[in-house]
């Protein structure tokens, strides 16, 4: 009976879709690995597309030594991918898939070459040099989660199904792989940024060779179509009603949201910007909402909640945070894979549990009113799930909800409620 219920869930899956995309995943990673050799390292593209955020970020002592402040490597890792994030969506379009594919595995590879091959700062090398390393990996990584989601437009719900678990995966599978890599192992700083450096070849082999590119070409004659006068209006008028959605029971949102390839680059750019606002209540803000409560949590909060070492089970004050993220990233990693089993299509009320965990855990740092750390394990592990929740299913709402013609940049737009970390 479970056998039979699963092979039920999963008709229709293709292997190879699947595989492509739970390895061009991106993970997430609240917690600020606080810059020390036992930090988060995320691994393979799903691993990739983020994989050198983390790096970056684990590797932060080495990269600017004890004197420099470390949110002078958080910023760099955060900014770039911020503004990319922001803007990107207005334009990127014009750039076809395989060559957006190949510039940010060159991008992101250059970044690290640059950042491994910089002397050390005790060698006489310059931080500045590092920093806009930094910066291109960067500029990558928000470039690629952006176009990763879009691409999910053109290979149905197993596609954002198997990036969502990638993503959760990633964080959970990628923990203490840099600790292992220079502790363990044995291998110097430099060798272990210079083998990063080789990690986008990943992405080009799973977006070249695993994924089949059909539905890609096959969408790509159809926007040709589309650009015929008078053709667009038919496939509007011809829709099937699961295609219109939300945001087109509006006329006006509907009517906001065409495409008219004929209208100058600023009415273009007025009119994608028409397109965004029309997601921002029903999808934008509640994701937002999200990551603003688990940010909020993992970078500020998380560090404070210590209990006496004898009512625990670590050794050291050290330790908790470390177990925050670990249990933390269980969480995101369970939810994010459960989209196949689990949707939700009302995403405010997991947003304001969020919210209410962060009130939680801060009256807690300030009154130190939970008997028990256990407690605080179930709630971090609670914080997971419902971040991993809204994520995946912001996502599968859009896919059922906007129209299909403006599904990828919907879907690459809403990125930027993630702009918090």
């Amino acid at each position: 009976m479970f056998t039979a219920r699963l092979r039920s869930i999963f008709s229709g899956a293709d292997l190879r879709v699947c595989t492509a995309f739970w390895l061009f995943g991106i993970p997430p990673s609240p917690f600020p690995i606080s810059c020390s050799p036992s930090s988060d390292l995320t691994t393979f593209l799903g691993l990739i597309n983020n994989v050198l955020y983390v790096i970056i970020l684990s590797a932060a002592l080495d990269l600017v030594g004890p004197s420099v402040p470390k949110s002078v490597v958080l910023l760099a890792d955060v900014i770039p991918s911020f503004l990319m994030k922001l803007v990107a969506p207005y334009f990127i379009h014009v750039v076809p898939y395989p060559l957006r594919v190949i510039l940010f595995a060159v991008v992101s590879s250059w970044g690290m070459l640059l950042i491994a091959l910089t002397p050390a700062y005790t060698d006489g090398g310059t931080i500045t040099t590092k920093m806009a390393g930094v910066v291109l990996a960067s500029l990558s990584s928000g470039a690629g989660e952006l176009s990763f989601l879009g691409l999910t437009h053109y290979y149905g719900a197993f596609s954002l199904a198997a990036w969502g678990s990638g993503t959760g995966g990633a964080g959970l599978i990628g923990a203490g792989a840099y600790a292992i890599a220079t502790t363990t192992i044995g291998m110097s700083v430099k060798a272990s940024l210079l083998a990063s450096a080789f990690l986008p070849i990943v992405m080009l082999f799973s977006f070249f060779v695993v994924l089949p590119w059909g539905p890609l070409l096959q969408n790509r004659g159809t926007k040709i179509l589309d650009e015929i006068p008078g053709h667009e209006e038919d496939i509007y008028d011809d829709a099937e009603p699961e295609n219109r959605g939300l945001l087109s029971e509006s006329p006006n949102v509907s009517t906001s949201m065409r495409t008219n390839n004929n209208t100058s680059w600023t009415t273009g750019l007025v009119r994608n910007l028409r397109r965004s606002r029309a997601l921002f209540i029903p999808y934008i803000l509640p994701l937002f909402l999200v990551y603003v409560a688990e940010y909020l949590i993992n970078q500020s909060v998380a560090p404070t909640l210590l209990f006496p070492l004898h009512s625990t089970p670590f050794s050291h004050f050290r330790s908790f945070y470390p177990a925050y993220a670990t249990i933390y990233q269980l969480g995101v990693f369970i939810s994010r894979s459960s989209l196949p089993f689990v949707r939700i299509h009302h995403l405010y009320p997991p947003s304001f549990l969020q919210c209410l965990n962060l009130l939680v855990l801060v009256l807690h740092s300030l009154y130190f009113f939970l008997p028990s750390v256990y407690v605080v394990f179930a709630i971090v592990l609670w914080e997971g799930l419902l971040g991993g929740l809204v994520y995946v299913n912001t996502f599968a709402e859009i896919g059922d909800q906007v129209p299909k013609e403006e599904r990828e940049f919907a879907l690459g737009a809403t990125t930027r409620a993630r702009l918090v970390y």
